[in-house]
């Protein structure tokens, strides 16, 4: 697809770091995914022969100096991947905040033949390194005036190159979707929310909850969508005058409802709208005067700093690591200072003074109490965030609800993948919110045909975002077979359209559907899938709902198994993932775990590559890492199997290393969803929703709906940086039906990167990277896929 454009794909083999030296540091708040941002920048550095540096202690050590600046090796990075926070530490430091302090670093730099500086860390970290570039060349000239250097020195470091990572739990950086660290900090709440839940509803309790951001409320939103909280305080969005008493309101209803929690989360910079703080404390008094509920508060406080780094996490720093180092590689004097960061699932370079312009115009806006031009400028993921909050949280009285007559069905169908059932809860409240009434189907298609479908309320579905597997039942049936009772059934429950939540089998099913329009009326309606399985191998999305909780059980297990292979020296482990033929789970894992080989289906492999690895694996021996990881998908090649493998290894390895073979089998479809997919379910089911009642509207005609036409069959999928209804019919030339995968697969073009940060020799097509983008004011109704 590149070939149609003029200029010649770039590879990064063609861009060298010979006799450059960069220098990594962490500074400002500790952030889960510092480390696995700072392994790749190192592997990354020694990959392209430039020598690298740790700067220890942050800021503080770049003006100290002496030990706390040292070149490193390959080994250096080892086994930081899985660790949390910063292996190089982070401080906060005053004297760089003075020009002496930056004089000295500077000094300490060039001492050491260091020009590029990659900086892992918050807003204010990355104003200071910008600030330290502007003054580089008059620091140099007074090193020089004052004898430390001399004047071919002065000529020969004469530019200093800055590249930034945003590492902030907080996501409250301007120009990124997803800082390192965020990912993590909601697994630490969601895991602490779901314990919390249990012990609540046991003792009918109220809890109030106390999240951190400061000044930005991201983790307390996310937080509250993830595990349908009554009420949440953010500082973005204060409630109106009043809110003790609707907030009241609201959470005896709930109690009323037979509801026998309630969940309030709030940000610790959270206000109202005269700029005066709300605090938990507050909150949970207001709660025992007015209703005399039993009220608990809990701060989570540093605990969401901690704890391994999630799979995302691993994954977008070793991205953005990598990036970095391109970056680098690629500035000029002229080239301003950028950031890498990720713009729905695509890395891109922001200049850097630009996103923290605007992030501080945020700042201005909530001190100056303009609220909605607040939310505005934290950008369209944050502001989706709001919206479907707002949608899903509050249910309005009956009577003020419209009423559309129509009824919509929403069913699961093919295997369990956990966010379904957020999906599903999304997809009720929306319609009914919408006006129409909800049937829920139960077990996939071989339930409808069997009649198994009932009408679904409000308030049944709540609860259900942290729940896994799938409540309403599913199969892998498809429908062909049974089409005459399907319509059948349609016909009896007057069903005006159709929501399918599910992975392979449901985007064949709603094929079929639209196949059989011509026999029967009935399929004549709207009809909408929304992704949903742990394979991710559905086309038209680049992810789907159950594939992250799915990584996450892999990365977890690999990190133990890691574990027990560092007691027992030169130990490889062969780790079967699944996926069918798709291999997502494999090399999206193996990047996580920080494996030494991935085998896939999309990219063949032979007996000469299987020797390679095993010399590979048996030089590796000979470093002071002595353990091996290799994944393996489970139809990667049918003669290839994970027990032939094994023993491939087993025998080549022989007086080298040892092997053993773990299956991971089910568990990867089990489990709570991880943040990432209750949100990305909740968000994509809602936007489902609208688009069929918008579909309900223009198809109804002389007191029927009647749909026949392509685009009203449609997959709702995650592309590139937006959400887009896709034309089933469209999709087909897309897919390869005998393997059951798409025909193109973006992250095929990471698997690079898992090679270059296992040693490996590779080509790597970096064509994307390097166009400096802008910090665009995006127009409102711009979507985007950003979590």
């Amino acid at each position: 697809s590149r070939s149609t454009m003029d200029h010649q794909p770039k590879f990064f083999e063609n861009l060298s770091g010979a006799g450059k030296a960069i220098a990594v540091l962490t500074s400002g708040g500790d952030a889960q995914g510092m480390n696995a941002a700072v392994r790749a920048v190192v592997r990354m550095g020694i990959y392209v022969n430039a020598k690298v540096y740790f700067i220890y202690e942050g800021y503080q050590g770049m003006v100290d100096g002496g030990d706390n600046i040292v070149e490193v090796s390959w080994e250096s990075v080892s086994s930081i991947l899985q660790v949390g926070g910063t292996v190089i530490g982070s401080a906060r430091c005053k004297s760089f905040r003075t020009r002496e302090g930056r004089l000295q670093a500077a000094f300490n730099l060039v001492q050491r033949g260091i020009t590029n500086l990659c900086v892992i860390g918050g807003d204010g970290s990355l104003t200071g390194a910008n600030l330290f570039r502007e003054e580089w060349s008059g620091l140099l000239e007074e090193l020089a005036q004052s004898g430390k250097i001399d004047a071919e020195a002065v000529k020969k470091y004469a530019y200093l190159n800055i590249v930034g990572m945003v590492g902030s739990i907080d996501n409250d950086f301007c120009g990124t979707d997803m800082t390192i660290g965020t990912d993590s900090a909601l697994h630490r709440i969601i895991e602490v929310v779901d314990a919390i839940m249990t012990t609540a509803q046991s003792h009918q309790r109220t809890f109030v909850l106390e999240v951190m951001g400061r000044h930005c409320g991201y983790l307390a939103l996310v937080s509250a969508l993830a595990c349908g909280a009554d009420w949440v305080f953010i500082p973005e969005y204060p409630p109106e005058e009043g809110w003790e008493d609707t907030m009241c309101v609201k959470l005896s209803e709930n109690r009323a409802r037979k509801k026998r929690l309630n969940i309030i989360i709030v940000a610790e910079g959270a206000i109202d709208c005269h700029n005066k703080p709300i605090t938990s404390e507050k909150v949970k008094d207001l709660v025992v005067q007015r209703l005399g509920f039993d009220t608990r508060v809990t701060i989570l406080g540093h605990v969401q700093r901690g704890g391994t780094p999630s799979a995302f996490d691993r994954i977008l720093a070793s991205r953005m690591g990598v990036e970095a180092v391109l970056a680098l590689l690629e500035a000029t004097p002229d080239t301003p200072a950028c950031v890498v960061s990720l713009s729905g699932n695509q890395a891109v370079r922001l200049p850097l003074m630009e996103c923290v312009q605007m992030t501080q115009e945020v700042q201005k806006a909530m001190d100056e109490g303009r609220f909605l031009e607040a939310v505005r400028l934290r950008g369209r993921s944050f502001e989706n965030n709001l919206n479907t909050y707002k949608l899903l949280s509050h249910k309005r009285p009956d009577a003020e609800l419209p009423k559309t007559n129509f009824n919509v069905a929403v069913l699961n169908v093919g295997a369990p993948a956990a966010g379904m059932n957020a999906a599903v809860r999304a997809a009720v409240r929306v319609g009914i919110t919408e006006g129409h009434k909800i049937f829920a189907v139960i077990d996939g298609f071989e339930g409808f045909a069997r009649g198994k479908i009932k009408e679904i309320s409000w308030g049944d579905v709540g609860g259900w975002t942290g729940q896994g597997g799938s409540i309403l039942g599913t199969k892998r049936t498809l429908p062909a077979k049974y089409l005459e009772k399907i319509a059948d059934q349609m016909r009896t429950n007057n069903i005006n359209a159709l929501m399918v939540i599910g992975g392979f089998e449901a985007y064949l099913g709603l094929l079929e559907l639209s196949a059989a329009r011509e026999k029967y009326d009935e399929f004549c309606v709207p009809m909408v899938m929304v992704p949903a399985t742990v394979s991710n191998n559905v086309p038209g999305s680049d992810f789907s709902i159950g594939a992250d909780t799915a990584l996450n059980t892999i990365t977890d297990t690999c990190d133990r198994i890691k574990q027990s292979a560092s007691g027992t020296k030169r130990r490889v482990f062969i780790i079967e993932t699944m996926g069918g033929y798709c291999g997502y789970l494999a090399n999206m894992g193996a990047l996580a775990a920080g494996a030494d080989a991935a085998y896939i289906f999309e990219e063949q492999f032979d007996i000469r590559e299987l020797q390679a690895n095993v010399e590979h694996l048996t030089e590796k021996m000979k470093t002071s890492i002595q353990r091996g990881l290799v994944l393996r998908n489970e139809n990667c090649n049918e003669n290839y199997t994970t027990d032939f493998i094994y023993q491939l290894y087993s025998e080549e390895g022989k007086g080298v290393f040892d092997c053993r073979k773990n299956v991971l089998g089910h568990m990867q479809q089990g489990g709570a969803p991880s943040p990432f997919d209750r949100n990305f379910g909740t968000k994509i089911s809602a936007k489902a929703m609208q688009w069929i009642s918008k579909k309900l509207k223009e198809t109804y005609r002389k007191g029927k709906v009647f749909a026949n036409t392509d685009d009203s069959v449609c997959l709702l999928g995650m592309r590139r940086r937006n959400l887009v209804f896709q034309p089933v019919a469209e999709l087909k030339s897309e897919t390869d039906f005998v393997h059951r995968i798409p025909k193109e697969q973006w992250w095929l073009k990471l698997r690079p990167l898992m090679k270059i940060l296992a040693k490996y020799k590779t080509s790597y097509d970096v064509s994307d990277s390097g166009q400096l983008e802008h910090v665009a004011m995006l127009p409102k109704e711009a979507e985007t896929g950003a979590i």
